[in-house]
């Protein structure tokens, strides 16, 4: 299928009892799954027999997984416990979802807090998650996805060429990948609305990481205007990326395959909606 659309999918009372119900009743091709409290940072053993369950239908209804990292992983903070903390998140994420068979960890790219600049925190980056990369050794590893922010206060990366030092900065590692977040790259800047706007910016972001990096998208529209760097998402065709650019997201070739997976308002009906109008669309 040329882009699974699916969603993020709650998973507390079993990652196959209730996120695989609540996927089938979204009609979703693919799951995304948060597999620790994305506020905190426990790392929890996780259930043998739900991880296999999971694995197991996942495969045999063709819908390819996915694992969204904890929100308070920072690979660019100037505190050193915050760092120690996200390398042990981080790492616990990529090991469950290896359990799980998801094929990818989606990880925000972070910021450069205490007035630091992006240059060290980039080499901050670079020597404690490389050896994270350099893990993944298993033909059964997920790729580490970015995924750029609004752009909000030190973001490392908002824009599609923000992605470049951060890619140096990992040596364009093989099981590194980027997760697109609509909302977040029209928040940063990128007019996804204007004529040719989504085309355009996936032809920057090929151009700065290369063909086959882009792995996953996150369908959101924007509560906001562009270059307002507020991570607001909305439903879509609701906001002010609209309809249309969805349409176009699905027809250029750096989507090719790649699956989208909604972060959208509105519980199970606006979620069901929004995979639906994006089926439609494609």
């Amino acid at each position: 299928m040329r882009n699974p659309v699916g969603g993020h999918v709650p998973v507390a009372g079993g990652l196959a009892t209730t996120g695989l119900a609540y996927a089938r009743e979204l009609g979703a091709e693919t799951v995304q799954v948060f597999v620790a409290n994305p506020r905190g940072w426990a790392t929890p053993k996780g259930n043998p027999a739900q991880d296999e369950k999971f694995r197991a239908q996942c495969a045999a209804d063709g819908v390819s997984a996915w694992v969204h990292a904890p929100y308070l992983i920072n690979f660019g903070s100037h505190t050193e416990a915050t760092v120690e903390q996200s390398v042990l998140s981080l790492r616990h994420s990529l090991r469950r979802a290896r359990e799980i068979g998801a094929r990818g960890v989606v990880v925000h790219t972070g910021s450069a807090t205490g007035g630091r600049a992006r240059e060290v925190a980039l080499a901050q980056v670079r020597e404690r998650m490389l050896p994270l990369l350099d893990e993944l050794t298993h033909d059964d590893d997920p790729f580490l996805l970015l995924e750029s922010t609004a752009g909000q206060g030190s973001s490392l990366c908002s824009r599609t060429w923000d992605f470049g030092p951060y890619f140096e900065a990992l040596d364009a590692h093989p099981k590194l990948g980027v997760c697109l977040d609509t909302c977040h790259i029209f928040a940063a800047g990128h007019d996804l609305a204007a004529p040719e706007g989504m085309a355009r910016t996936l032809d920057l972001l090929v151009d700065t990481v290369g063909q086959g990096r882009l792995k996953l998208i996150h369908a959101n529209d924007s509560k906001d205007i562009a270059g307002a760097h507020k991570d607001r998402h909305e439903n879509i065709g609701s906001g002010h990326i609209g309809e249309e650019p969805f349409r176009a997201l699905m027809s250029h070739p750096a989507t090719e395959g790649v699956p989208l997976v909604i972060e959208t308002p509105g519980g199970k009906e606006g979620h069901a909606a929004d995979v639906a109008r994006l089926k439609k669309l494609r």
